[in-house]
């Protein structure tokens, strides 16, 4: 395992639409990382927070949370066309159609070579297995889910060590297919390989990698937009075509791995899986505060029924679920265990399977500097004090104590608070005509004004 430089980027794939956006605090409330604030009426990301979870996209009830994703253009640049997908994807489509007929809408879209990601699943079970026998931190957490490699940077930094530093299998099959087109004759810059993402937290971890410099991903497509162009594609007659290229190592723990337990099955010692960002939460809590003991192995997910459940996922994900759970069975019926697919010589697990150094991003730390942090944290159980515990959301802060951490960094007044304001306008501290001011910079000067056409009003579909 050799060290490797760092990418110290960190890019979000999730952006408001102003244009769009109401300031309903659906997705504020919605963030487990309270990433988001409203201000003039408009919702708010504080890059710093966010780990693109995804929680707001699908809390959000006028799409006004947008998804970052490459123009389909792009691949043409490349001679070499690879579109990397998971098996999520293929769960999609119904067990009537044909595998080989959803390679052959991709060779439509515009793709030379269809690999799955999860080709490369034992490559990956490999280099985990040398890594926790070289490791003595318990328990590991799998680097599967980027979005959670993220949280455990800005909420769990304690936790940053225990991370399994190990390529997940999208830059495992990117490097090893990479290779293997190289080893071809094909030149490097002729080739480009592109990801069918279920999730925004993938689009982030293409763009800005976690533990080395550059992805070897050249883009990122929303699988919802290639499904739907599968889709036209199926219900179109066609002329039949040889499928793209293809390569073989698919098992049937490869087609399980993307889904919850599909890591676990194959740990050793206690190990547990967990999907949901707020379970993930509340357990990351406990492991940090040391209520949790004798775990060796953890598979934590963000999202319900992990993979399945992204949230640029279109079907119903207890049907991909079933259906991969099928197509996994078929797999192992006709699978040889005796005879085990090995790496090809041309891809060193050593030089392509294992990530640098991951770096903490804390967000509960204050100050820089120790003293003065000590001080802001004073400060700000002091204003727990005053604050009223409600939650209310109306300061434009998901919550009092987050209020109260915005106001010790310079973000935020306690006149943000609306029962505050009441207070101080009582004790003459404040003037009414400031309290207003106060509450239009948050919500928007014309907030509070009658509209019959908002969400729930008479005139809402007007």
């Amino acid at each position: 395992m050799q060290d490797k430089g760092q990418n110290r980027d960190f890019h979000h794939a999730l952006a408001v639409d102003n244009d769009l956006c109401i300031g309903c605090t659906h997705c504020m409330t919605a963030c487990p990382t309270q990433a988001i604030r409203v201000r003039n009426g408009k919702a708010s990301i504080i890059v710093n927070r966010c780990v693109d979870c995804g929680e707001c996209y699908k809390a959000c009830p006028v799409s006004a949370i947008t998804v970052e994703q490459d123009d389909l253009e792009m691949i043409f640049k490349f001679p070499v066309r690879v579109i990397l997908i998971p098996s999520v994807l293929i769960g999609q489509f119904p067990k009537k159609i044909m595998t080989t007929s959803i390679y052959r809408a991709l060779k439509d879209i515009g793709f030379t070579h269809v690999f799955e990601v999860e080709n490369s699943v034992d490559m990956v079970l490999d280099a985990t297995r040398q890594f926790m026998h070289e490791k003595k931190e318990r328990p590991m957490i799998s680097a599967y889910c980027p979005a959670i490699v993220r949280l455990i940077q800005v909420k769990y930094p304690s936790l940053i060590d225990n991370i399994i530093k190990v390529n997940p299998p999208i830059d495992m099959s990117a490097n090893y297919y990479r290779e293997k087109l190289k080893a071809s004759g094909y030149p490097d810059d002729q080739i480009g390989l592109f990801y069918a993402t279920p999730c925004a937290a993938k689009i982030a971890a293409v763009k800005s990698p976690v533990g080395e410099i550059k992805s070897a991903v050249t883009g990122v497509i929303n699988i919802n937009f290639l499904y739907n162009r599968i889709l036209n594609y199926l219900n179109r007659k066609y002329t039949e075509t040889d499928p793209p290229e293809t390569d073989d190592l698919l098992t049937s723990r490869g087609i399980l791995w993307s889904l919850t337990r599909g890591e676990v099955a194959h740990s050793y010692g206690r190990s547990l899986a967990i999907d949901g960002i707020r379970n993930v939460n509340e357990f990351l809590d406990n492991l940090e505060n040391e209520k949790l003991d004798n775990v060796d192995f953890l598979e934590l997910r963000a999202c319900d029924e992990s993979c399945a459940g992204g949230i640029l996922i279109s079907g119903n994900r207890f049907l991909t679920v079933e259906r991969l759970r099928n197509r996994a069975e078929e797999y192992k019926a006709r699978e040889d265990d005796k005879v085990r697919k090995i790496t090809e010589s041309f891809f060193d697990i050593n030089e392509f399977g294992f990530l640098g150094n991951i770096e903490p991003r804390p967000i509960a730390r204050l100050d820089e500097d120790m003293s003065a942090a000590l001080k802001k944290m004073e400060r700000k159980r002091r204003l727990m004090c005053f604050l009223p515990g409600f939650d209310c959301a109306a300061c434009g802060a998901p919550d009092c104590e987050t209020l109260a951490d915005d106001i010790v960094r310079g973000d935020a007044q306690i006149s943000h608070c609306i029962f505050m304001q009441q207070q101080m306008v009582k004790q003459n501290l404040l003037s009414p005509a400031h309290a207003a001011k106060i509450t239009g910079k948050i919500w928007g000067n014309e907030r509070l004004e009658k509209n019959c056409n908002k969400i729930g009003a008479e005139d809402e579909n007007i």
